[in-house]
């Protein structure tokens, strides 16, 4: 069986900086995602903040510029592929997958998170009929109609606005009385007219029949309960590490987010881990792709070294 010199997991931004950085550097790269490159910028519509793109560059765009720039150094991608365990047999790493065992000397886990969720009465029954927590994947479905949008961070406020284009009204709940999101983002929802902003308030159930209806939503403040009549529910509320799988092998935080040192080195030699799966301030498409590029390059350091 083959043993890579590193093997990625994930192909978000992180891991396709670290594919271009590794194959670069000449390393054998596999990468590996479940769904297919790009991670996270598949359902963004539009990334206004990278250096490089002041006219600002579709996810999908800038994600298969990405894609093309880690094959042109080599880096062989393997897409349908969720990583169900990493474990050590001595110095080497088995990546089991349901496809069956793949072997490297290095691993760059940068395996992103999923949405996280409210955990309310009627969410779970509602996703796909109503529910979503991707505006660019199903915001299309909601033309003319009223929708709610869950959250109070850059994407909570982002995504209330991308919804503005097919939506005719967008209620942007929030359960604190300010947003978390920059200013400038704050001042474009509080700048349209589609978007009503209801703070101190909390979603506690989800409602409907086949679809989505309505929302049950409590005062923080005051413990009153109201009814708002909507067709679609959006929930932005944070993320949740993919960090099950390498949990054992790692340090993590008491949400599940990876710990390393500024060589995004893991307590376990030659595991690594990059972008939005690691503990870190600030979670961007740009600090994604250089977390990448120093874990490749630590990657590489580190056979160096034990080769040397």
């Amino acid at each position: 069986m083959k043993v890579w010199d590193t093997v990625i997991v994930g192909a978000g931004p992180a891991g396709l900086a670290a594919g271009i950085y590794a194959g670069r550097s000449r390393l054998s790269t596999l990468i590996l995602d479940q769904m297919m490159p790009g991670g996270q910028l598949l359902i963004t519509e539009q990334i206004e903040n990278y250096p490089g793109f002041s006219e600002g560059i579709t996810g999908f765009e800038l994600s298969e510029k990405m894609r093309v720039h880690a094959e042109k150094f080599g880096a062989v991608f393997e897409n349908g592929q969720p990583v169900t365990s990493v474990d050590l047999d001595g110095d080497i790493f088995v990546i089991r997958t349901d496809s069956g065992e793949i072997k490297g000397r290095t691993v760059i886990w940068a395996a992103g998170s999923v949405p996280r969720k409210l955990n309310v009465p009627g969410e779970a029954e509602f996703v796909g009929r109503g529910v979503s927590y991707c505006a660019v994947c199903d915001g299309a479905f909601f033309k003319d109609k009223v929708v709610a949008v869950v959250g109070g961070g850059d994407s909570a406020l982002e995504e209330a606005l991308y919804l503005t284009k097919f939506a005719k009204k967008v209620y942007l709940i929030h359960r604190r009385d300010a947003f978390r999101a920059v200013k400038i983002i704050q001042d474009r929802v509080f700048n349209c007219e589609k978007i009503e902003p209801l703070f101190d308030r909390v979603v506690e159930s989800i409602n409907g029949t086949q679809f989505v209806e309505s929302l049950t939503l409590k005062n923080v403040k005051t413990g009153e309960k109201e009814e708002l009549p909507v067709d679609g529910v959006f929930i932005f509320i944070g993320n949740e590490p993919n960090s099950a799988p390498v949990a054992h092998l790692v340090d993590t935080t008491e949400q599940g987010f990876i710990i390393t040192d500024e060589e995004m080195a893991t307590k376990t030699p030659g595991l690594f881990a990059a972008g939005d799966v690691r503990h870190k301030s600030l979670k961007q498409v740009v600090t994604a792709a250089a977390d990448g590029a120093i874990a490749a390059m630590s990657a590489t350091k580190y056979l160096e070294e034990k080769e040397g």
